[in-house]
């Protein structure tokens, strides 16, 4: 009789035997629940595809290996895992319904576009989808204020070459 198996799923422990091929049998992959004591070619290949005589050769050639794992570990992380990126699409579609209603023209912005329109003409041709235009995301708000400090750069730079001119 076989010997009793630890209390745990019948997927979570086997012995897996592989068979290469002998004489005119095909090589083949056995698996069987058996305990790690029991975890040879002569509890786990059943049928014996050859005859009595040959079996020794044939569990020679045989390697079996017994593996054991949890699938409750493998379930649990798995829900984890999926929990997160369900969690984080959440929290984008969130996002992209709330970031609308954000989006209002604040009051601390508003001059800002005032003192864009008012820049000479040069300005803004250099930036023309920019000036005026209110940005519709976070990365147009940036690119924006990038554009700002480029100009602000510009015209600091104009004025220092313009003194250091006046000064030669």
């Amino acid at each position: 009789s076989p010997a009793p198996l630890p209390l745990q799923s019948s997927e979570d422990i086997r012995c897996k035997c592989i068979c290469p091929p002998y004489r005119n049998i095909s090589g083949h992959i056995y698996n069987k629940n058996v305990s790690q004591k029991d975890c040879n070619c002569l509890h786990v290949v059943e049928p014996m595809p050859v005859p009595g005589n040959d079996v020794e050769a044939y569990c020679l050639l045989c390697e079996c290996k017994y593996e054991e794992r949890s699938t409750t570990t493998i379930k649990v992380i798995i829900i984890i895992y999926l929990s997160v990126v369900g969690a984080l699409l959440l929290y984008m579609a969130f996002l992209m319904l709330v970031d609308p209603l954000i989006r209002k023209p604040d009051a601390y912005t508003q001059p800002l576009h005032n003192e864009e329109e008012n820049e000479d003409s040069r300005s803004l041709a250099a930036a023309p989808a920019t000036a005026g235009a209110r940005a519709n995301t976070v990365l147009e708000r940036v690119e924006g204020a990038q554009q700002r400090w480029k100009r602000q750069v510009q015209e600091q730079r104009k004025t220092v070459f313009d003194r250091h001119k006046m000064l030669s």
